[in-house]
């Protein structure tokens, strides 16, 4: 066990709270305003972890943190006195959240063995908005770019082979059997991979699940990482977001094409390195009957 003096930690919890709040202080006033953003809002309101939870600094396992700071801690879930401080039970944790730690390792290790995909072009978000005049779209209060019957033309005019079942399930009915794979649930742990947008926002999401154990700044870093991605696939899908600031990724011609593929790789690079990272928390976690 590593231990911290007040000295060493405090500083860390106080920078995290302050990096939290750059991203959480402007959703929480539009969220009391009745505002709503197409792209910041994305983590806050997508995935279940609230503002608040986000802003506790956890160190991760293996870290007792010393001081009268400290003590409120000891009524902390999965929290534990350790010689004279206070830190994570890992026995506990890893006991109460060892069905969703079996499974973030299955996913993490999975996606990162399989080659990464870099044709999809974005078109999922297509997808979720294609015949649209029957179907309505997902974001009402924003304006198709090249209007119903563009988008559909794109839909029909491309290849559809889309990985990700969080975003398959948002396909409209009668995009659903243009995709060439037909992702589920259970094929999920099978189909992951290291080129779509959305496995690597989803690093975000299996960082929080395996908090307290992932230091905080390893969730932060994935917190980011899928905030710059998000802003790429709003720029990349049929919204017009010019109101908002953003230009868009022309999907549809081969300079918008080649712009994404760039820019989808350089995110593929840099989720490798958290990929990584958060397998190794997990698979360091002792799991009942291992």
């Amino acid at each position: 066990m590593l231990s911290l003096p007040e000295s060493a930690w405090l500083p860390r919890a106080a920078a995290h709270r302050a990096r939290v709040e750059r991203f959480a202080a402007p959703f929480l006033e539009r969220r009391r305003t009745q505002r709503k953003h197409p792209v910041e809002d994305f983590l806050f309101t997508y995935y279940t972890q609230k503002p608040g939870q986000l802003q506790r600094w956890h160190p991760g396992a293996g870290v007792v943190l010393e001081g009268q700071a400290a003590a409120e801690r000891r009524g902390w879930k999965f929290y534990t006195e350790h010689d004279g401080g206070v830190g994570l039970d890992v026995d506990a944790f890893s006991a109460a959240r060892a069905e969703a730690v079996r499974f973030a390792r299955m996913i993490l290790a999975g996606t990162a063995s399989r080659p990464g995909q870099f044709a999809c072009f974005g078109l999922h978000e297509w997808a979720m908005a294609y015949k649209s005049e029957s179907n309505g779209i997902r974001h009402e209060y924003l304006p198709l770019r090249l209007g119903a019957s563009g988008t559909d033309r794109v839909v029909e005019e491309h290849r559809i082979r889309c990985t990700h079942f969080d975003a398959f399930r948002f396909y409209t009915p009668e995009a659903v059997p243009l995709n060439e794979l037909q992702p589920s649930r259970e094929t999920q742990r099978h189909l992951e991979q290291p080129g779509c947008l959305h496995a690597n926002m989803d690093l975000y999401k299996w960082a929080y699940k395996l908090t307290p154990a992932v230091p905080s700044e390893l969730v932060m870093d994935c917190f980011e990482l899928a905030w710059e991605i998000r802003t790429m696939d709003m720029q990349a899908s049929p919204y017009d977001l010019a109101e908002w600031g953003y230009e868009p990724i022309r999907i549809e011609t081969p300079e918008g094409k080649a712009s994404y593929v760039r820019q989808q790789k350089n995110f593929a690079e840099r989720s490798d390195v958290l990929r990584a990272r958060l397998l190794a928390v997990a698979e360091a976690l002792p799991l009942p009957n291992e």
